[in-house]
Order: C-alpha cells, then sequence, then structure tokens
C-alpha cells in the first residue's frame, strides 16, 4: 500500500503544484536555517576527545594571598611554574603535562626561504600519549630527555614538507630564534576542535608548528604567548622565573578511570595544605578538577551568540511547520469528496490517515532535499566571516544523515492535524453534496 498510497502524493502534488511549492519551501526554509545552525553549534560544543575525554582533568590551585578572599570562590584558571613543576615531578597520575604557549622566528637552512615565525607548544614528554597525537615519522621525546633539559623538537608534517621538502626531517635540525633543535618526531594531521588543553592561546584556531620540551624552552627563554597573571606583594621582574606568584602553565592529568578524580582531588587538596604550612599559599585547600567537557562548559567555550542563533532558527522551523499545516490542512479538506468515495468503497479512517502521512512525508523528502541546498549555502556563508571558529563550520554525515530525518520528521509532525481531520471526514455528507 506504500507504493500506491506515494503514487497518488505524485498525482497530488502535479494537480496542486502552486501549493505543493509552498509547503516545500515552507519545509527547507525552516530545515536550512535549523540545520545552519545547529552543524555550528555542533561542531562548536562537540567532544574533542571522545574516546577519553571523561579520564582528561585539568587541574587548579588557589596560590594567591588572603587579600580580597572569599571561601569557594573559583581558583585561578593555571598554575605557577613552582606547582606545576612540582606536581609533574610527584607523578600521581598515569599521565600528566605542564605546558604554555609559545612563538619563534624560524630560521630555514640555505637561502630559499626567508626566515618566518611559527606557533609553538612547550610541554612535557606525556603530553603526546595523553592526547593520543598522531606521528607520521619518528616519536615523541622521552621524560628522560625532559629531565636532561635535551634540545629537541617534535614538528607537524606542515611544516615538515615546508622546510624539508618530501625528505624525512627527523634526525635534522629545526633553528628557532638562533636556537638549534633536534627533529625527533613528525606529527600527522591532529588539530582537537575545540583548542580545549590551552584556551588562551585560541580557543579553535591555533597555529602549532612545533613542539619543544617546557624545560628546554625556559632555559633557552623562548617567546611565550597566552594570559600571565601576577599576585602577592612584591614586584616581579620574570613572571616566569620557578618561585614568583604568576600563574600562566596549563596542568592536565590522565588518570586511570574517571572514579579516580576523587582520590586524585584529594592528592591536590593535600598538597596545598602542605604548600600552606610551607608559607607559600595564605589560602585554605581551594582546588578544581574538571574533565574535558567540564572544562569546556566552564569556560563557555561555545559563543552566546551561537546558543542564541540556533534556537531563533528552531523558532523558526516551528512557525514555518504552522504554515505547513495550514497547507496540507488546506490541500486534504478540498478532497473531501475524494476521501469520501474511498471511504464509501471500504477504505478505513486509518488508510486515509496512513495515506495523507505518505504525501506529507513525500513534501518532507522533497523540503530535506533543499533545505540541504539551504543548509550548504548557509555553511558556506558562516565561513566567510572573521570568526576563529568559521572555518570549521562543515556538514558531516551525521548531521547530513540529521538533515533528512529532521525535515520528514517535521512533515509528519505537520501533517498530523490535517491526515486526522480528513480521516474524519463524513463519507455520507460528502457522497450526497456530489
Amino acid at each position: 500500500m506504500f507504493g500506491y498510497y506515494l503514487n497518488l502524493a505524485l498525482r497530488s502534488f502535479r494537480r496542486n503544484r502552486v501549493l505543493t511549492a509552498l509547503m516545500v519551501l515552507a519545509i527547507a526554509l525552516g530545515i536550512g536555517a535549523s540545520m545552519t545552525t545547529l552543524t555550528v553549534f555542533h561542531v562548536l560544543s562537540g567532544d574533542p576527545m571522545p574516546q577519553k575525554s571523561e579520564r582528561l582533568f585539568y587541574v587548579q590551585l588557589d596560590p594567591e594571598t588572603r587579600d580580597g578572599y572569599k571561601p569557594g570562590a573559583e581558583p585561578q584558571d593555571q598554575l605557577t611554574r613552582f606547582d606545576a613543576e612540582e606536581l609533574l615531578r610527584q607523578k600521581q597520575a598515569k599521565r600528566q603535562a605542564m605546558m604554555t604557549g609559545g612563538g619563534g622566528v624560524v630560521e630555514p637552512e640555505g637561502n630559499k626561504l626567508k626566515p618566518f615565525t611559527v606557533g609553538l607548544r612547550y610541554t612535557s614528554a606525556d603530553f603526546f600519549a595523553m592526547f593520543e597525537v598522531p606521528f607520521l615519522r619518528g616519536r615523541a621525546w622521552t621524560g628522560g630527555d625532559d629531565d636532561g633539559r635535551a634540545r629537541v623538537t617534535v614538528v607537524t608534517r606542515e611544516l615538515g614538507e615546508k622546510l624539508f621538502g618530501g625528505s624525512d626531517p627527523v634526525g635534522r635540525e629545526l633553528r628557532i630564534d638562533g636556537h638549534a633543535l633536534r627533529i625527533v618526531g613528525v606529527i600527522d594531521e591532529w588539530q582537537p576542535a575545540p583548542h580545549f588543553y590551552d584556551l588562551n592561546t585560541g580557543r579553535y584556531d591555533s597555529d602549532e608548528q612545533a613542539f619543544v620540551p617546557i624545560s628546554a624552552a625556559l632555559d633557552l627563554k623562548l617567546g611565550r604567548n597566552g594570559s600571565i597573571n601576577c599576585f602577592g606583594r612584591s614586584m616581579v621582574n620574570d613572571p616566569t622565573a620557578q618561585n614568583v606568584p604568576c600563574s600562566w602553565m596549563q596542568y592536565w592529568v590522565e588518570l586511570e578511570s574517571a572514579g579516580d578524580a576523587a582520590a586524585y582531588k584529594r592528592y591536590l587538596d593535600s598538597y596545598s595544605e602542605q604548600q600552606r604550612s610551607a608559607g607559600r599559599f595564605e589560602r585554605p585547600a581551594n582546588t578544581r578538577l574538571r574533565n574535558v567537557m567540564e572544562w569546556l562548559e566552564f569556560r563557555q567555550v561555545v559563543p552566546g551568540d551561537v546558543r542564541l542563533q540556533m534556537w531563533l532558527a528552531f523558532a523558526f522551523l516551528l512557525v514555518c511547520l504552522l504554515n505547513t499545516v495550514g497547507l496540507l490542512l488546506a490541500k486534504f479538506l478540498r478532497r473531501s469528496g475524494e476521501i469520501g468515495v474511498r471511504r464509501a468503497l471500504g477504505a478505513s479512517r486509518m488508510e486515509i490517515f496512513k495515506q495523507c502521512l505518505v504525501e506529507a512525508g513525500t513534501v518532507g523528502v522533497a523540503g530535506g532535499a533543499l533545505g540541504l541546498v539551504l543548509a550548504l549555502l548557509g555553511l558556506w556563508a558562516v565561513r566567510q566571516r572573521p570568526a576563529e571558529y568559521a572555518q570549521l563550520a562543515h556538514l558531516d554525515g551525521g548531521m547530513l544523515a540529521l538533515t533528512f530525518v529532521l525535515a520528514i520528521g517535521a512533515s509528519l509532525l505537520a501533517g498530523l492535524l490535517p491526515a486526522w481531520r480528513a480521516m474524519r471526514v463524513p463519507p455520507a455528507l460528502q457522497l450526497k453534496s456530489q
């Protein structure tokens, strides 16, 4: 019967082309607008490490003075160098990484390329395993390289190809700000979005092209990027020195399971109390331990205007559905005579209801196809914006399928009332009027 009802729907479309076009356009406009904004929201609010995000935690301590202290207030977003290095030394997690952003001038070999600036990431050895960074060649540096303050680096494929063409960069030198670093590995394409592990150097766009052991970066005094917050009662000449009251480092840990978070939180509280007893911390233990998605939610990474646009688009889709309800109602009731004849010939009310829903669903398929085109145009327009997340606005396979599911579901929902009214048409009255 489905094929028969589909054939009836197509015939009906040809008889009422203007009305059909209006319904398809109404569905398409609503779907196009809602899928454009929903896709942007989906990209920006997605889990950048779905396979292990519940086991990755961002660490916060409260090393500030008693001045302005309020119990329960949020601690600083970043750690001091002393605390980050001490937590790294104690190694109380499965993996741990201290890090900060940086930048420098690369001096290519020969005269083919002029010096150029690159974004850098200063971190410790566990960074690569913790965040499952894919390697194309070579390997990451080791904990021994961290301890030995080795002058090594891991570069991206893009930087390796730019400097050395098709040859293997591993074992060659990369000169940054006049310092020679030996390349030990080349990573493949890897750019998690959002840029969750350091939201201070860019939330969705990062130009990091080389990774350097943070111990070596500090020794060489390479340039750094990102925010820094100094506190205390004395002047600070060098905010990156080891034992100064300045917070500027990010610290991530990977635990064996999400259930280990409570134990690690107790360790952080104990560490804070130890530092308080030693006179470094003045406030009671005030620590935070958030996993990846909790951290992104806390930092409100998704722009507020994106959320607003999404809800406005769905409100517009609702208006389009209401218009479609009216158009379907008008279309079905205009065929009351035809429906009355079918009922008189033995068709049940449920069969009339099914016939009308098939017709509504067919409208949804056509509206979804046109809505997909409009959504692609909308995403293209988003990519022309100067926002840092603009280039991420692409429709993936899941969102493509959702476009048609939403279009068909919306049209079937819009067809419920008209189909119910159509199946309630009294056949005797229609036959008498005929």
